[in-house]
């Protein structure tokens, strides 16, 4: 990270355990092939993306401080950023979507700051500063776009994961390194593709997060606008490919009506997408998400909520009635007519107000776990949150008596009152039992030995979603990933060609060169005859010096260039295509 940049707000006001995803954007790390894989892509996307791309993207590339000649500063584009609320952070590659969500809710934009390969220079299945900057960047100077990002990240960091989920995130972390790797063997690729590929295919039920994952992936990521007949583009991954970008326009590609069934709808990271989702516009966007959200957990509550945590084995919060908020690994659930009466935690647990911790009830006083009964007393029509000093009187609810609580579902209680703590509404939030025993039928749920008994009040669970209430309970900092991106090695070889790269570069932009357009030329058809970018990039330049004889024998390269190697034929025609055939103001 350079030392003079200039922050921005927002990342300031990030919590603890997403600033452990940044990482220093190094902008010397970037070579000059990197800055010319930049640059190409640029005008490739802004010459043709004029033509198909929604009008919010061409508008938001001087918004948001993109230039089509260098790779960006992130913190520098802050300076900008901020101008419309948002700002930019550099993380390595992939993080995880609950991460990259909440990062969303802040108004952050993330950014993976490595750059694809010149070999990969139309599409990779790593996030990368194309991807990020190029694509999510420009599109977030929209107003009503910018506020579903947010919004979207606001619900998505809610979402119940699956254990299954994180598989895939690693598994798929882990293909998107190697396959940017230089010198990764065919088996390697193989062997994570197939992983990749057995967990797509063997997800079980959706959860949550992979239908909201879904969701993103088919808007922000791959989204189109307007009508079926004459869509437009705004998702980032078409955005930021040059190749898809073209693809997605033709009739290969089945266009539909967006709506809340894309949730269900599955993709595949590897491939070109077979089909896309046409939204009429940002509004749509907006409706499908709270049609959504109205479906989550966070929103229901209930029994399938306090499963639907069991299941993920991770770190989740219920909410009662009452406000009360229950945060920790969930471990069991006992029911009783389709309702839960007794919810467990196991390991460290936090209780809550509004996001804010209970004082006395952080982990260090429920370090073991946290259970309580929910609902109503047995035979009582009143729940306890709803009774006045009276109603609590009349049945012993009350500091200092001996009493015994049956709840429905054979939930038993048993203890002294100590005290109990209410919310801002007088509302009964816990009741604190001492000499406490609590039984489900036969079976002791808390036994007088264990200490102090704390009951929470709640006649039903009215949420339940991922993470802590406070994020400041939990010790949060603690991702490890699996794998880390891999930096290109070094040849002497490539330290030529970069060289090279380099000088064509200055003279381009008017600096100092150690060598001539020519002798730059003759130097990569004679060593580095693979090369094709840096002969576009000479014919650019001896196109604007006249340089006729030259211009001639580029070309003649590029053309033997293209039978040799066909794949990169349709790349030269169209660097060649934006230097002699468009005329263009970049």
């Amino acid at each position: 990270m350079e030392a003079n940049f200039e922050s921005n707000p927002l990342i300031d006001r990030l919590p603890k355990h997403l600033k452990q995803f940044i990482i220093p954007q190094d902008y010397n790390d970037y070579t000059p092939i990197n800055q010319a894989v930049w640059r190409y892509v640029m005008r490739k996307n802004v010459d043709y993306l004029s033509k198909v791309a929604h009008n919010s993207y061409l508008e938001g590339l001087d918004k948001t401080g993109l230039e089509i000649d260098n790779i960006p500063n992130m913190y520098g584009m802050n300076r900008i950023l901020k101008e419309i609320g948002w700002a930019a952070v550099a993380v390595d590659g992939f993080i995880p979507p609950s991460a990259f969500m909440e990062f969303q809710a802040y108004n952050v934009l993330v950014i993976a700051c490595d750059i694809r390969q010149l070999e990969h220079i139309e599409y990779t299945p790593a996030p990368d500063i194309i991807h990020e900057g190029a694509g999510h960047a420009p599109i977030i100077a929209n107003p009503e776009y910018a506020e579903y990002l947010r919004r979207f990240g606001e619900i998505g960091c809610k979402a119940i994961s699956s254990a299954r989920d994180y598989e895939l995130y690693e598994a798929v972390r882990l293909l998107s390194i190697v396959k940017e790797a230089e010198g990764t063997s065919e088996a390697e690729i193989k062997a994570a593709e197939d992983q990749v590929d057995f967990l797509q295919n063997n997800m079980g039920e959706l959860s949550e997060m992979s239908k909201i994952r879904n969701l993103h992936w088919w808007t922000v990521e791959y989204g189109l606008i307007g009508t079926v007949e004459n869509p437009k583009i705004y998702g980032a991954g078409l955005l930021s490919s040059i190749g898809e970008s073209a693809w997605c326009m033709t009739d290969n590609v089945k266009k539909i009506p967006y709506d809340i069934s894309a949730a269900d709808q599955s993709f595949d990271i590897t491939k070109p997408q077979p089909q896309l989702y046409v939204t009429p516009d940002f509004a749509q966007l907006s409706s499908v998400l709270e049609e959504f959200a109205n479906k989550m957990a966070l929103r229901t509550g209930g029994l399938s909520g306090i499963q639907k945590l069991i299941t993920s084995k991770a770190l989740g919060t219920v909410e009662l009635s009452t406000g009360l908020q229950i945060s920790g690994v969930f471990t069991n659930v006992i029911e009783n007519e389709g309702k839960p009466v007794y919810i467990q935690t196991t390991g460290k647990t936090a209780l809550s107000y509004r996001e804010k911790e209970l004082v006395s009830h952080g982990t260090d006083a429920h370090a073991e776990g946290f259970g309580s009964p929910l609902g109503m007393l047995k035979g009582i029509n009143l729940a306890i949150e709803d009774m006045g000093p009276r109603d609590l009187r009349a049945y012993d609810i009350y500091e200092g008596e001996q009493v015994t609580l049956e709840f429905e579902g054979n939930i038993k209680v048993s203890g002294e009152i100590v005290t109990g703590t209410r919310n801002l509404q007088g509302e009964i939030l816990l009741i604190k039992f001492k000499n406490c025993t609590v039984t489900h039928g036969e079976t002791i749920l808390f036994a007088p030995e264990w200490g102090i008994y704390d009951m929470a009040v709640g006649k039903k669970i009215t949420s339940a979603f991922s993470g802590p209430a406070d994020v400041n309970s939990f010790d949060m900092i603690s991702h490890v990933p699996s794998s880390h991106t891999i930096k290109q090695k070094k040849s002497a070889k490539r330290e030529e060609l970069e060289n090279l790269y380099k000088n064509i570069r200055n003279l381009r932009e008017g600096k100092p060169a150690e060598i001539t357009l020519k002798e730059a030329f003759a130097s990569v058809s004679a060593s580095h005859e693979n090369d094709w970018l840096l002969s576009v990039e000479i014919a650019e330049l001896a196109k604007k010096e006249n340089n006729t004889d030259l211009i001639d024998k580029v070309l003649n390269h590029l053309e033997k260039l293209k039978i040799n190697r066909p794949e990169v034929a349709h790349l030269i025609d169209g660097g060649i295509d934006l230097i002699f055939e468009k005329a263009t103001n970049i």
